[in-house]
């Protein structure tokens, strides 16, 4: 063992000749991707001792002390003290409108100075053979801390299926069905995410973009000093982090409180408000998002860090927006295809023919099924333009994702399949592999007994969801974890299986709200916490944390988490009064509840039969399952053919799924994202490397903890004591708090108005 650290040791000490010798004529060995990685340079020499990818250099030191304090009673005390306050804070708080959540850069950045505190004052004594000081804060302690803050910070999906049995079909179970419903949709995706560790962990080519700008943030509060940061003079990193988080914190101030308008910078509607083609093309809140400024770093990072996501990922998100949303949106918006002039050109309602938000209640039975004659009596299910494209758009990415990964990524599976952690071309895996590893039987352990529980909570309790479709949703979600992974990894864009996931459950188990919403949950949510806990394996990767404290912290606090929400969520039904109600005085109106009830009825009780089949309104989308699977053929046949061209950058499924958070969001947060991406990604990655390789991750994190900060201070200090009275008849009354969103676009006004008593759509349904 001795031996093997002072090897590892002697890999990160090289010096910059050192180096520079390597980088010329090192010879490789093994190769490090085995698929046109488009993030490899390619011209770049071998790197024995770091990361082939400069991303990953920049951000994540390449040597590691296996001595380091790192499963100790202070990450325990402390990470078990956080994995009740945030995700207790957040579900108190996801059921209120306007909201706040607490992520886990909160977290990381009082842990700091907590855990310093603790090193300087608590004795350093045993108690039961327990150290209760090991000595310095390390920045191993503070990563186990962090992950286990975030790991569960987030609502778990499955409390919105215990919400709406109680709120939309007064089903109401004891407490056991609902911790094991929880845990079991939360810990299948943790043992899934550990079994395909090896695909999605181990390979360097999977760098796991934003996990760099955390990597960069822990290395710089802890003056972590390694080659890829680079030799460039000037300010220190800590310094320029400092003054990047005030500079964020006090600013978000202006467009997050005083002056909102800057956030929704809509220029042009401003100068033709009641110009309702203006609006719809250039509004942020209905329309197209054509003003494209905004000055709110909330808009920009809505849908990722730009400064994390590489430069030729964020051109295809670009290409895709510009294209779908841009210039086909339009043609078929106002061709009213869809009969989409009588809606707002975006919106997330679905709508009744009579211009209305549609009425779920107006069409079920009692028992909450659908009542046919009420259907046919009322109205069919309309939804916007841009609603309406972006379900084909998830329906291109699902089949595209799986040409994509059999055509590129065939072998890198193949190879991974059967390469060990010391046998990746990594120093990070190599350094990785003195520790022991977790067992795979652990995982597979968990994922029996989590496989158990849910077989139960479906069995036990009146669910209508049978044990087949159950195990279909579960290969649903482990058949996509590695080609959606893999995306992800290496684009830091994840393919979403919410909607062909409803689809599938509405034509198989169509009246069966409930069911659709568990099919839901463990075929969608599975992968998606699968590849969460993925990215939390990769972050301890980086940070050389050994594996075994690393999956027990993991489990540990995702129990705790769930648990906890569970008993936040009991006592807010128990004792704030009318809790779900439009009307709640305190704003507890569970709008995600509402959507998702919704969905349950749209979905699981008209099912998608009404809506998609041959002869219903949007069929024509469904032949988007075809385009998405032909797209990544073709541009695989001419990467084949001109295998240097520009088209080994094209991405389909980031094409198809990189603008899936459309609606709500719109241009206001996908084209300054573009924007910024190009300047630091592209050109000033280009012309001023040194200066990227230091600051650019640290400006991410800076800019992101400030503004972290600040949401919460503005929430707790300015929005939510006296009910959001303060400042309602002085600062929020003026223009640029209300005036500038008193248009066509911010009043979603549509293109066609209705006569009371007129009605749009077809005749018979």
């Amino acid at each position: 063992m001795a031996t093997a650290v002072e090897d590892q040791k002697s890999l990160g000490s090289s010096t910059g000749k050192e180096l520079f010798d390597a980088e010329k004529g090192a010879p490789e060995v093994i190769p490090v991707v085995e698929f046109d990685d488009p993030n490899f340079d390619k011209d770049a020499a071998v790197f024995e001792d770091d990361s082939p990818y400069p991303e990953v250099r920049s951000a994540v030191a390449n040597t590691d002390d296996p001595d380091m304090p790192c499963n100790t009673l202070r990450v325990w005390v402390m990470g078990v003290i956080w994995a009740m306050i945030i995700p207790g804070m957040n579900q108190f708080f996801f059921f209120r409108y306007p909201s706040v959540s607490v992520g886990s850069y909160v977290a990381l950045l009082i842990s700091f100075p907590v855990g310093r505190f603790w090193a300087k004052v608590v004795p350093k004594v045993k108690v039961f053979g327990i150290q209760l000081n090991p000595g310095p804060f390390s920045i191993k302690e503070h990563v186990l801390i962090t992950i286990m803050a975030g790991v569960g910070g987030g609502s778990a999906y499955a409390t919105d299926i215990i919400a709406v049995q109680r709120v939309y079909y007064n089903q109401q179970y004891n407490f056991g069905y609902q911790w094991m419903v929880v845990m079991s949709t939360q810990l299948i995706g943790f043992s899934i995410g550990g079994i395909l560790r090896r695909f999605l962990v181990q390979p360097p080519s999977m760098i796991w973009p934003a996990n760099l700008v955390t990597c960069a943030l822990f290395n710089t509060l802890h003056q972590q000093y390694y080659a890829g940061v680079g030799v460039r003079s000037g300010m220190s990193r800590e310094r320029f982090f400092l003054y990047v988080f005030l500079g964020s914190f006090c600013w978000y101030f202006v467009p997050g409180y005083l002056f909102q308008a800057l956030s929704y910078f809509t220029w042009v509607c401003w100068i033709a408000p009641n110009n309702i083609k203006v609006n719809q093309l250039f509004g942020y809140t209905s329309g197209l998002g054509m003003s494209v400024i905004t000055f709110d770093w909330s808009q920009i990072t809505y849908i990722g860090s730009p400064l994390a996501t590489p430069w030729w990922a964020q051109a295809n998100v670009a290409i895709g927006f510009t294209f779908f949303f841009w210039f086909l949106v339009p043609i078929l918006h106002f061709t009213n295809t869809w009969y989409g002039e009588y809606m707002p050109m975006s919106s997330r309602t679905s709508y009744d023919r009579y211009g209305k938000g549609y009425n779920v209640t107006a069409i079920i039975n009692p028992d909450a099924t659908l009542n046919i004659e009420k259907y046919k009596a009322y109205s069919p299910l309309f939804l916007s333009t841009v609603f309406s494209l972006t379900y084909g758009l998830s329906f291109a990415s699902i089949t595209s994702t799986l040409v994509h990964t059999i055509l590129y990524f065939r072998k890198q599976i193949w190879t991974q399949s059967r390469r060990s952690m010391s046998e990746q071309p990594d120093i990070h895996a190599r350094l990785m592999s003195v520790y022991t590893q977790v067992p795979e039987w652990w995982y597979a352990v968990i994922l029996a007994v989590m496989f158990v529980f849910g077989i139960i909570s479906i069995e036990v309790w009146p669910t209508q969801f049978p044990v087949w479709a159950f195990v279909l949703s579960l290969i649903i979600a482990f058949f996509y974890c590695v080609p959606v992974g893999m995306i992800q990894a290496i684009t830091n864009q994840q393919i979403g299986l919410n909607v062909v996931t409803e689809l599938i459950i509405g034509y198989a188990l169509p009246g069966k709200p409930v069911a659709m919403m568990m099919f839901k949950t463990w075929g969608y949510i599975t992968m998606a916490q699968a590849l969460t806990f993925a990215s939390d394996f990769k972050l301890g990767h980086y940070m050389k944390i050994a594996p075994r404290p690393m999956f027990w912290c993991q489990v540990v606090a995702t129990v705790i988490a769930g648990t906890v929400q569970l008993a936040v969520q009991a006592w807010m039904f128990t004792n704030i009064k009318d809790m779900c109600s439009p009307h709640q005085p305190d704003g507890f109106i569970c709008p995600s509840t509402e959507v998702f009830g919704t969905a349950s009825i749209i979905w699981g009780v008209i099912g998608p039969a009404r809506q998609f089949s041959s002869g219903q309104i949007y069929y024509g989308l469904v032949f988007f399952f075809l385009v998405g699977a032909v797209c990544p053929a073709v541009a695989y046949l001419i990467h084949l053919k001109w295998p240097n061209s520009a088209i080994k950058y094209i991405n389909f499924p980031v094409i198809f799924n990189g603008t899936g958070l459309i609606p709500p969001a719109s241009a206001v947060n996908y084209v300054p994202w573009t924007v910024v991406g190009f300047i630091f990604g592209y050109v000033i990655r280009r012309r001023h490397f040194s200066w990227w390789t230091k600051y650019n991750y640290v400006l991410s994190a800076g800019l992101d903890s400030g503004l972290a900060i600040s949401v919460i201070i503005i929430f707790f200090c300015l929005q939510y004591p006296k009910n959001g009275t303060i400042g309602a008849n002085t600062v929020l009354t003026w223009w640029g708090n209300k005036g500038a969103f008193d248009n066509a676009d911010g009043n979603a006004t549509p293109l066609r108005s209705l006569a009371p008593g007129e009605w749009f759509g077809p005749s018979t349904w």
